[in-house]
């Protein structure tokens, strides 16, 4: 029936393991230590412990323990309040001691001079007490030691297998240094070993794989070393030696060599490393015309003859071999007709000609269409009414005519205004003075009206309207009724 209990054999054993963890943590917390010193060779380290507030409980000896990565301890230093300190012999034997002498039992700090890298490891403050028994605090002491880092490329020949062609390595650190690849031609890095040294210091080294070819000679490839003593990663920019043969091309041949051409040219242009030495020139039936000339890697023609209807090979030769190119040249009686260039672009042209007038156009009948509505536009101001004139004896006086209401016995008066220009008979002027002038001008009726008498008659039998004009000696045209 006990398994059959909550608090079964697997409910108390998480309880017992929970309360250990309690009474443990309890207890590390009592003993106050750095949980990590960094250091470097060649310098002094100094660890501290402390064991305040111990309360009921008693201290009754302290002693610093030197614990190995294997896990091998040996004490290196020891107080007790009654027999006083001790070095045991230890790795750090006469590099040892308490800061204070006689150290307190609350504050066993130690130090240590003239750190080695052997040295890296734990060093536990433990106390003996009573009644809690042993307890201790753990400090890790970590030693950094810069490494001495380089890369280099190695020297490869284009290939069909992959082969190192760069290097990467760290030399000499702690802890291990990383080390990454940076490059576009394909490939990958491969880190080799991490090497311990006998000073305790790592070596880290790594090599980067490809199958050359010579599209890879000059490409970039870099390797970057990180490490916990460096602010930054070190970077190392190279670039990719891979040794090829000769690759050769002639250029220069259009198809168009005929009679009588001049200065045709054929270059033969390679590619190599190392880089090509020496360029030959030669003929497929291995006569050279007399009429070409060579210079270095350029053929050239003066003039075009039949001589020349040839197969021209170009030979480059470097360290590792030699590469060449051949081109055949067959010499035409007459030039062939240039082809006639794309009309794509014409037609463009015209198009955007074309636009352009279309733009232009617009623009001139926007720019006429709005001149002509201003002038056609109405007058912006009104203009004054007309005034009476009573001196109907000056020629420029405004006629008035009279009309006679039927319903009213007042005559109804309207006045003409003057136009811009009088209307002038100039074939009648005979006279030699102003008045004689004036009786011989011809007036001609308003636009749209006949010189009528109209009466009006009051009791409605056809009424006619004579209008009454005072013309004077005006030059102005009769009046408009309206």
């Amino acid at each position: 029936m006990l398994w059959d209990s909550p608090l079964s054999s697997t409910g108390l054993l998480g309880f017992g393991l929970v309360f250990l963890l309690i009474i443990q943590g309890s207890s590390v917390q009592r003993v106050k230590v750095q949980p990590e010193v960094v250091s470097y060779p060649g310098q002094d380290v100094t660890l501290r412990c402390q064991f305040p507030s111990p309360g009921q409980t008693q201290l009754t000896q302290v002693s610093w323990i030197y614990e190995t990565a294997a896990g091998v301890r040996t004490n290196i230093a020891v107080f007790h309040p009654s027999f006083g300190i001790n070095y045991p012999t230890s790795p750090v034997s006469g590099r040892v001691s308490f800061t204070i002498d006689p150290p307190q039992l609350e504050s066993p700090t130690i130090q240590i001079t003239a750190i080695t890298m052997a040295d890296e490891g734990r060093y536990i403050c433990e106390y003996a007490t009573y009644p809690s028994g042993n307890e201790q605090g753990v400090t890790n002491l970590v030693l950094l030691a810069k490494p001495s880092n380089n890369a280099s490329t190695v020297t490869v020949q284009a290939g069909s297998a992959a082969v190192v062609v760069a290097r990467c390595e760290s030399a000499n650190g702690r802890p291990a240094a990383t080390i990454s690849w940076a490059t576009s031609v394909g490939g990958n890095g491969t880190t080799l070993t991490n090497t311990e040294n006998s000073d305790n210091t790592v070596t880290v080294k790594s090599e980067y794989w490809l199958v050359p070819t010579p599209a890879d000679n000059g490409k970039d490839i870099s390797c970057e070393v990180s490490h916990r003593t460096q602010s930054n990663p070190q970077t190392f920019p190279m670039k990719l030696v891979i040794e090829y043969p000769p690759q050769v091309q002639i250029v220069g041949y259009d198809s168009n060599w005929y009679l009588g051409r001049t200065n045709a040219v054929l270059t033969c242009q390679a590619q190599g490393n190392p880089t090509p030495t020496t360029v030959t020139w030669r003929t497929m039936s291995g006569l050279m015309p007399d009429t070409v000339q060579i210079k270095e890697n350029k053929l050239t023609v003066p003039k075009v003859d039949e001589t020349v209807n040839a197969t021209f090979i170009c030979e480059v030769r470097n360290s590792l071999g030699t590469g060449k190119d051949q081109v055949s040249v067959m010499v035409r009686e007459t030039p062939l007709v240039e082809p006639a260039r794309a009309t794509g672009a014409i037609i463009g042209s015209i198009i955007a000609v074309l636009i352009l007038l279309a733009i232009i156009s617009t623009a001139l009948f926007i720019i006429h269409r709005q001149c002509k509505n201003k002038s056609d536009a109405p007058p912006t101001h009104k203009p004054p009414p007309p005034v009476k004139n009573t001196m109907t004896s000056d020629r420029f006086a405004e006629p008035v005519v009279t009309v006679t209401d039927p319903l009213s016995d007042d005559p109804l008066l309207y006045y003409e205004t003057q136009k811009t220009e009088p209307m002038t008979d100039l074939d009648s002027y005979h006279g030699d003075d102003e008045e004689e002038h004036g009786q011989a001008l011809n007036y001609s009726a308003p636009s749209g009206l006949e010189d009528r008498e109209m009466d009006i008659s009051v009791d409605g039998e056809d009424p006619q309207l004579t209008p009454s004009v005072s013309r004077g000696d005006s030059f102005m045209s009769p009046a408009v009724i309206v």
